[in-house]
């Protein structure tokens, strides 16, 4: 765990962020940059989101975008203030989109991540639809420190909080909470562009991720700007209705799955009927929240068989 520590004062102001947003394609991807807050900028293009505080010590990074997508990433982030250094990354959680990059970035930086997400990338894993094993990224590439539950730390008079969401998306999911700036970096626990995605075979399920929401709308409040790791900063009653609307979903699971029903006729049944939002793969989504479910059915009812 990060030990908390007083570095320098901050001498970000709002002028240093004002050429915001930039584009970068020098090999071919389009890679751009707006300004979240006068010391936070969203990084769009390179993967998943990447999101960098700057402060008068470096950068502190959230995310490392997509193999392939490094060096555009890093012309980026050197583009900001005190860009050329990057302090700390974090991972919100362990796919190639969020952690492609963390070899390059994380020279001379701490890399922090859940302690699941430290074994996966340590340990490599195995992936089902494929049929195969991921190996393990290189040792340089690898978290530094790793937590279970929450941590906190100080970057140049900049507080970073930071916790686990317990099977949001997968087994090793962690928001970072830039409190000073309220801003909430959330992974794919929040999910505005795309259909929700539960990694089933990697620990996600539906009611870690309703539990998650529930953590993430506590933590925040009516002016925390979420940033998930697909679209664009998202407020509080955004991340409220997907927690309603996956709630609701939850319970129709529950009772469909207590009564023994297979995906397809949980489907067939219209559960993804009335939902609020429109769905690329809806029958995927079922698919794979059924999945989900296999390790948990013990926990939904006393009497489920």
């Amino acid at each position: 765990m990060i030990r908390r520590r007083t570095i320098l004062k901050s001498a970000l102001g709002a002028a240093a962020m004002a050429a915001l947003p930039r584009a970068f394609a020098a090999s071919g991807s389009k890679i751009e940059v707006a300004k979240v807050t006068d010391s936070i900028a969203l990084v769009t293009g390179a993967g998943g989101n990447v999101l960098a505080l700057s402060t008068a010590d470096g950068l502190v990074v959230v995310d490392s975008g997509a193999p392939g997508a490094t060096m555009d990433l890093q012309a980026a982030l050197a583009s900001l203030p005190n860009g050329n250094k990057i302090r700390t990354l974090f991972n919100t959680h362990w796919h190639h989109e969020q952690t492609g990059g963390n070899e390059a970035l994380g020279k001379g930086a701490a890399i922090v991540a859940h302690e699941k997400t430290r074994q996966r990338l340590s340990i490599g894993y195995y992936l089902p639809a494929e049929d195969r094993y991921e190996k393990p990224v290189p040792v340089a590439a690898q978290p530094t420190e790793s937590f279970y539950t929450t941590g906190e730390t100080k970057i140049a008079n900049q507080r970073v909080e930071y916790g686990y969401l317990l099977e949001a998306h997968t087994d090793g999911d962690c928001y970072v909470y830039f409190r000073d700036a309220n801003v909430l970096a959330v992974g794919d626990a929040v999910s505005p562009l795309r259909d929700p995605e539960l990694d089933w075979f990697g620990g996600g399920w539906l009611g870690g991720r309703v539990d998650a929401l529930d953590l993430l709308l506590k933590l925040g409040n009516a002016n925390t700007k979420y940033v998930p790791s697909y679209g664009a900063a998202v407020a509080r009653a955004d991340v409220q209705k997907e927690r309603d609307m996956s709630l609701k979903i939850f319970e129709r699971f529950v009772e469909l799955v207590r009564k023994g029903q297979s995906a397809d006729d949980i489907f067939a049944a219209g559960i993804m009927n009335d939902t609020g939002r429109t769905w690329s793969d809806p029958k995927l989504f079922v698919h794979d929240a059924f999945k989900g479910f296999w390790a948990h059915h013990n926990t939904l009812m006393p009497d489920i068989v």
